[in-house]
């Protein structure tokens, strides 16, 4: 028999962003639970609100499966001893079973006698597992967690009430000095309480009490009465996945409404008013249907529609004060040139152990230069470069970044635009911060790239040089996704940055330039080339490269992104060829060679040494191929080489007595490996 159960952690209200993982953690930890303790049941369903988190377990089986089986241990004769006293082994197995030696028998199994003992165990009561739930209160883990009373215990906030309902059966978790019953909580201000029958009549019950536990039910009525309120309107709407997942997971019982404010705040930029409504009030922004912003809002209530024509209008008071704050702001910051703003990063800490803003800005602008150069960039764009390293971040210093801190980067680029800075300088003092996330999106603008690389480089060098390097665990200062970020732009930009050459003359180039520590060795230029060419790594899963292609071409020399990306594209496309394989081992199979005699390649290759035509085959062969700077023609060079590699080893011993011949042979395979590891290590290749 089966039955369904209900367990409701009933709690004060939770930040929305930890709901949804704290009742997937409960459901996840109470399979586990009903698994190891051998109860079976069809399916855990989870429902969730601000002030709960519910489980309801489907089909859960009323006890464990009895035990009746037959248990083989070991051969008699390891079972017991010469005198017939149990041995270890013997023991060991009957208490395993959690039985004695006196209920080991013995029966003969193809001609030998085994240890066997007859376990027979009723199955546990379901009711009486199932108080154990309160061990897995006790072990959920949250973000931040909160005491109470005078207890020791932690949760994410004080716990209520509780309801454990098997069936229509009550049982009695217990956690602190509450006892689990079968009465819950209804709407703070809307609902009663409610005396549950059985587990079944939970989601219907507590929707009589203006609570839908249901959380894809909420956010369905959502979706809808905003769809409703913009059809009725002929409005449209972005709507925001996560910002309705958040306000989903704000109330118990949903309704939306609109508002409207002064078409005068229109003239401020949109990102200001979008912030001010979604960010700061969790409204969603609306638009025409000619996309164009327009002054209205939609929100959503905890509540049904009674007194709404009050909540609409303390809405729009609360959101119209925000919105004459930002007003103030702006007003005040367009009184003054960027000079202004520029001169005061001076007294901007960008960190106490590197410097200034200002200094970082100067910084910036030598690497920039010096990058633009490498990349041959035209003169116009490194003239807006310029311009855009001496700006790019004067707006934290403006009063609307100072109370709006998320527009950073978005207001230096309209107060540029109002200041007639070029559009290009502009667009770039945004970009720089791109890409926001791990897979963000890029700069758009070749300015804006080439600022992004220049002040995520500088991040990173300052801050190993100060000793503030990222740990396994930690990494305060997200310079893992700078340095993703970099490696991002650069594949995208199709821009070539060997960091092992390029990190020791950027360091070169701030020597005596800045107050700011810069690395004093080759060690930590290798170290910070090596921390962000593992970055490389990340992008290469993110884009499903097979793991031993990724181990491959990670584990060349290489420190391009650029041709590390392309060498995986290319053994990546010819992986599954008829040829890879032949290639691939005749590849390896020199590689083997080179490493077993310890031979380094200093021999300059001498054709009047050669015995056989192979060699001089080899030989000619391997002078194509180094003429060759594409990658896929080098790999589609290997494929015509391969059957010459292959009469090269069958014509010649390589590790010939004469010593000039050997050496001769191994720089010919020398040759051969050094453009194989323009690909990455072969070795490392899976090929069946």
């Amino acid at each position: 028999m089966t039955k369904n159960y209900l367990f409701e952690i009933g709690i004060e209200e939770m930040p929305a962003h930890v709901v949804s993982k704290s009742v997937k953690q409960l459901a996840d930890r109470t399979s586990k639970f009903l698994k190891e303790n051998g109860l079976k049941f069809k399916n855990i369903k989870t429902y969730s609100t601000p002030r709960r988190l519910t489980i309801v377990v489907e089909e859960l089986a009323e006890k464990q499966v009895d035990i009746d089986e037959i248990k083989k241990g070991p051969a008699k004769k390891i079972a017991q001893d010469a005198d017939g006293n149990w041995t270890k082994a013997a023991q060991g197995f009957a208490r395993g079973q959690g039985m004695t030696t006196d209920d080991i028998y013995f029966e003969e199994l193809k001609g030998t006698e085994y240890a066997y003992v007859h376990v027979k165990q009723e199955g546990k009561k379901a009711s009486d597992i199932l108080l154990g739930m309160s061990d897995i209160i006790k072990a959920m883990t949250f973000p931040t967690k909160m005491r109470w009373d005078s207890h020791d215990f932690e949760f994410v906030r004080p716990i209520h009430w509780l309801v454990s309902l098997f069936g229509s059966d009550v049982i009695p978790v217990k956690i602190l000095d509450i006892t689990a019953g079968r009465k819950t909580e209804g709407h703070r201000f809307l609902g009663d309480s409610v005396v549950l029958a059985s587990a079944d009549d939970y989601e219907e019950a507590l929707k009589d009490q203006f609570v839908i536990v249901d959380a894809d039910e909420r956010k369905e009525m959502i979706v809808q009465q905003m769809n409703d309120l913009v059809e009725k309107n002929d409005w449209q709407i972005k709507l925001d996945k996560n910002l309705l997942e958040e306000v989903t997971n704000l109330v118990e019982y949903p309704t939306v409404f609109a508002g409207t404010f002064d078409e005068k705040y229109l003239e401020m930029p949109q990102e200001v008013l979008i912030t001010s409504m979604k960010d700061n009030q969790r409204y969603f922004e609306v638009y025409d249907k000619q996309g164009q912003l327009i002054n209205h809002f939609i929100a959503v209530r905890n509540g049904n529609k009674d007194y709404l024509d009050n909540v609409i209008s303390g809405n729009e008071k609360v959101l119209v004060a925000r919105l004459d704050d930002a007003q103030f702001f702006y007003d005040e910051d367009r009184k003054y040139p960027l000079s202004h703003f520029v001169q005061r990063l001076n007294n901007v800490s960008f960190h106490d152990k590197i410097g200034s803003m200002a200094e970082k800005t100067q910084r910036v602008r030598i690497i920039g230069d010096f990058l633009a150069e490498k990349w041959n960039l035209d003169k116009q764009t490194i003239t807006d470069f310029d311009r855009a390293s001496e700006l790019y971040k004067f707006d934290l210093v403006t009063q609307m970044v100072g109370e709006f801190a998320e527009l950073q980067g978005i207001m230096g680029m309209h107060y540029a635009r109002l200041a007639g800075e070029n559009e290009d300088v502009a667009v770039a003092i945004k970009e720089h911060y791109m890409p926001l996330s791990a897979e963000g999106q890029l700069p758009q603008t070749t300015v804006g790239a080439l600022l992004s690389v220049a002040d995520k480089l500088d991040t990173i060098i300052t801050f190993f040089a100060a000793g503030m390097i990222p740990t396994s665990s930690n990494d305060p200062y997200a310079l893992r996704r700078y340095a993703y970020g970099i490696v991002r732009i650069l594949l995208n930009q199709e821009w070539s940055l060997p960091f092992n050459q390029v990190l020791p003359q950027i360091v070169s180039l701030l020597d005596g330039k800045t107050a700011a520590k810069i690395p004093k060795s080759e060690s930590q230029d290798e170290e910070i080339a090596s921390f962000i060419r593992d970055r490389i790594n990340q992008y290469l899963h993110k884009n499903k490269f097979k793991y031993d292609i990724i181990d491959a071409v990670l584990a060349s020399s290489q420190q391009d992104p650029i041709q590390i990306l392309t060498a995986a594209t290319v053994l990546q496309s010819h992986h599954d060829d008829e040829q890879f394989k032949p290639v691939v081992e005749s590849l390896t199979r020199i590689n083997n060679i080179l490493k077993k005699a310890k031979f380094k390649g200093q021999i300059t290759i001498n054709p009047d040494l050669f015995d056989d035509a192979t060699e001089t085959e080899l030989y000619a062969g391997v002078r194509n191929l180094q003429e060759l700077t594409d990658l896929t023609e080098l790999y589609n060079g290997f494929v015509k080489l391969q059957p010459v590699i292959d009469r090269y080893f069958d014509t010649n011993m390589i590790m010939a007595k004469d010593e000039a011949v050997k050496n001769n042979r191994l720089a010919q395979l020398c040759a051969v490996g050094d453009l194989a590891e323009r690909l990455g290590d072969l070795s490392k290749l899976v090929i069946k």
